[in-house]
């Protein structure tokens, strides 16, 4: 995309945003800062010295989760708030493998299909309750409950039958047939161990009032305003890959809701507060101008950002050509500019980059072309055109309604510009803004041609069976994520027998096939990496991230009073 052209489309928000930045200068390149900032290494990821106890860290984010029943959610709060209060089975590592965490060890059988979980003995909850196989067992259950009508959770654990209480800190786990991402999904927040007693008595207080093993234990919570939370004394089982033992270093934590990202902005530059963990990329450059603050854009593993995603049974996207002609007249380039202004990886394949069998092979093959574009559908029959300019076939012209909603990470102006990209195409593209409950109800029942953004977050490929599996299909009684109704024999092979082996030459090469398939017949089109901005201030000291979810981890921070 040529400077001019990226100019007048930032022009097109300026007056809804103030700008930080609104181009590249010549000594930042596009996307030079997110891709630096969003390599790993392993000291990111671990407590590299100790800290200093004491202190309140006063934290912003833009948005309420409505809930802190993780397992009954799939909001992007959910990966950093359930480590402040909960713990999981098992934590990934660095790399990505399995690790230890309220699971001192495990034993799979030869046949995949029984995990037996030998747990830690001298884990409580805050309410006084023990953390045993019983806790184990309850919690799975409640995960998959249809009452809990969880989004997620149910859907990683979904192979899970039932559970046998061994002993009191021994447990099997018994699933209908193997299934390899088992325990890199119960590492996730939203797989977290929650109070049994709590689910077996009072079931509708974990909304608002949570009990966890975490670090930290939830003080007061006020819906759209703010969570209050106070360390937990005796906390000393954080999982031995973060290097830190013992309390968090943190007396309190003090997270204010802040919708607005200029406030939160101000408010962390005026040291009003001390960290943001929704930092606004249109500021991202005033932030690291300012001596005194800090920022980060790290990258979640999993699935990209889409910028649509495809009815494949509505017209006219039930042709793979028209798919794929709309996936290279959009320029995921210059639309990462316009939300995330130089903070965002463009992204043309439907992979995440750091996930692990990611297959760099195709990262080009959904690349901004419009010659291509053009080619694809004279290909498909669209050779006409009427009085406007827009193709047409038997006397039907090349339209289609993307249906969205107003969102920080999808503005409109985002919608206008695809508009406009495949208005270059001659495919007539109209924009339907709807609340998001609307939104919400046609996008299960099937009511659409094309939805505007979306992510799915997961630590494994086997995100790419949650989006795209034909038993993702959502059901009048299933919660499925594949609302596009896509099938693909090829596809469906691939991700079944990936579940099946856990040989990572064997799963290599079946993602490989699956990523191929993806770019083959489109059913969405990736805009960029799902990014988290994180900016705090000097005084924020030993932060590190999550390994599942590349978001803060609170448990290791500490507040050098000296510092700005």
């Amino acid at each position: 995309m040529t400077l001019i052209t990226r100019l007048a489309r930032l022009a097109a928000v300026a007056c809804v945003m103030v700008l930080g930045a609104c181009k590249p200068t010549s000594d930042a390149p596009r996307a030079s800062i997110a891709s630096a900032d969003s390599a790993s290494h392993a000291e990111d990821y671990r407590e590299t010295g100790p800290g200093k106890p004491g202190g309140t860290l006063r934290v912003s984010t833009s948005s309420d989760s409505t809930t802190l029943d993780v397992h009954s959610i799939s909001h992007g709060n959910t990966q950093w708030l359930g480590r402040i209060l909960f713990d999981c089975l098992v934590y990934q590592d660095e790399n990505g493998n399995i690790s230890p965490w309220l699971a001192k060890s495990w034993d799979i059988s030869p046949d995949g299909k029984t995990y037996t979980f030998h747990l830690r003995d001298d884990v409580t909850y805050s309410d006084g309750e023990k953390f045993n196989a019983r806790a184990v067992q309850l919690n799975l259950e409640h995960m998959r409950d249809p009452a809990t009508k969880s989004p997620l959770a149910a859907a990683y654990i979904a192979p899970y039958v039932d559970g046998r209480i061994v002993d009191e800190y021994t447990f099997q786990a018994h699933l209908r047939e193997p299934y390899s991402p088992f325990l890199d999904v119960l590492a996730q927040s939203y797989l977290s161990m929650l109070s049994p007693r709590q689910i077996e008595q009072a079931p509708t207080s974990i909304a608002e009032r949570p009990i966890g093993t975490g670090p930290f234990v939830l003080e007061s919570y006020t819906r759209d305003q703010g969570l209050n939370f106070v360390k937990r004394q005796g906390y000393h089982w954080a999982p031995a890959v973060m290097r830190h033992q013992g309390e968090a270093y943190l007396d309190r934590l003090e997270v204010s809701i802040v919708p607005e990202a200029m406030i939160r902005f101000n408010a962390l530059e005026s040291d009003q507060s001390d960290f943001t963990v929704d930092a606004p990329a249109q500021n991202a450059q005033a932030i690291r101008r300012n001596p005194d603050l800090h920022m980060y854009s790290r990258v979640r593993k999993g699935n990209p950002f889409r910028s649509l995603t495809f009815n494949v049974e509505k017209f006219p996207f039930e042709d793979v050509v028209v798919r794929r002609a709309v996936a290279k007249a959009i320029d995921s380039e210059g639309l990462a500019w316009i939300t995330g202004f130089g903070e965002y990886q463009p992204k043309t394949d439907l992979l995440a980059s750091n996930t692990r069998y990611y297959d760099p092979a195709f990262k080009d093959a959904l690349r901004y072309d419009v010659a291509q574009a053009n080619r694809l559908l004279d290909s498909a029959g669209w050779t006409g055109r009427d009085a406007q300019g827009y193709r047409v076939k038997e006397g039907k012209r090349l339209a289609a309604r993307v249906l969205t909603y107003e969102t920080g990470a999808y503005p409109s102006s985002v919608a206008v510009a695809i508009q406009a990209d495949l208005k270059k195409v001659g495919f007539d593209l109209s924009i339907d803004l709807i609340p998001l409950a609307q939104l919400t109800e046609q996008r299960y029942t099937g009511n659409f041609q094309v939805l505007g953004g979306g992510y799915w977050h997961t630590n494994t490929a086997d995100g790419l069976y949650i989006l795209y599996h034909r038993h993702s299909i959502n059901t009048p009684t299933f919660i499925g994520q594949n609302i596009g109704g896509f099938r693909d024999e090829q596809l469906d092979a691939a991700l079944t027998a990936a579940r099946l082996t856990t040989d990572p030459v064997e799963l290599q090469k079946l993602y490989s096939i699956a990523q191929q398939r993806l770019v083959e017949n489109v059913p969405a089109v990736p805009l960029y990496e799902s990014h988290v901005l994180v900016a705090f201030r000097n005084k924020v000291k030993g932060l590190i991230f999550d390994t599942s979810h590349n978001t803060p981890i609170f448990t290791t921070v500490w507040l050098d009073q000296e510092a700005k």
